[in-house]
């Protein structure tokens, strides 16, 4: 049974890259935030956010910025677990243009096959 994965409902693959992105928006407070998340298994229509520290919930609206480049992205669920990181599944909004776009255009196919992570640090600044 070892060899069964789990069903999986995306329609597109997810990269195993790590980013730097800057994330906004307004938390479960009304109260407007501004902070540093790494984004992983990111694809054209969404990514996994990790280390989020606003009080978010599914079907809020968040911008992400990476590389200056900004899109509207939609939270999906999020993950609140003891002692670990939280996470966010996020799907990117039309007709923002996804922000790590030429990243993954430019991605060699056997870093996109490779099971570790690659990281990529942020140059938004």
């Amino acid at each position: 049974m070892s060899n069964l994965r789990p069903f999986d409902r995306r329609r597109e693959a997810r990269a195993q890259f790590e980013i730097e992105v800057m994330v906004w928006g307004v938390d479960t407070r009304g109260e407007r935030f501004v902070q540093q998340a790494a984004a992983r298994n990111i694809s054209l229509g969404g990514a996994l956010l990790c280390g989020i520290e606003a009080e978010l919930r599914s079907g809020d609206v968040i911008g992400v910025l990476y590389r200056r480049k900004k899109a509207r992205y939609r939270v999906v669920w999020v993950r609140y677990q003891e002692g670990l990181e939280k996470r966010a599944a996020i799907h990117r909004m039309e007709p923002d243009i996804c922000p790590w776009q030429e990243l993954l255009a430019q991605s060699s196919s056997s870093a996109e096959e490779s099971s570790e992570i690659v990281r990529f640090p942020s140059d938004w600044h």
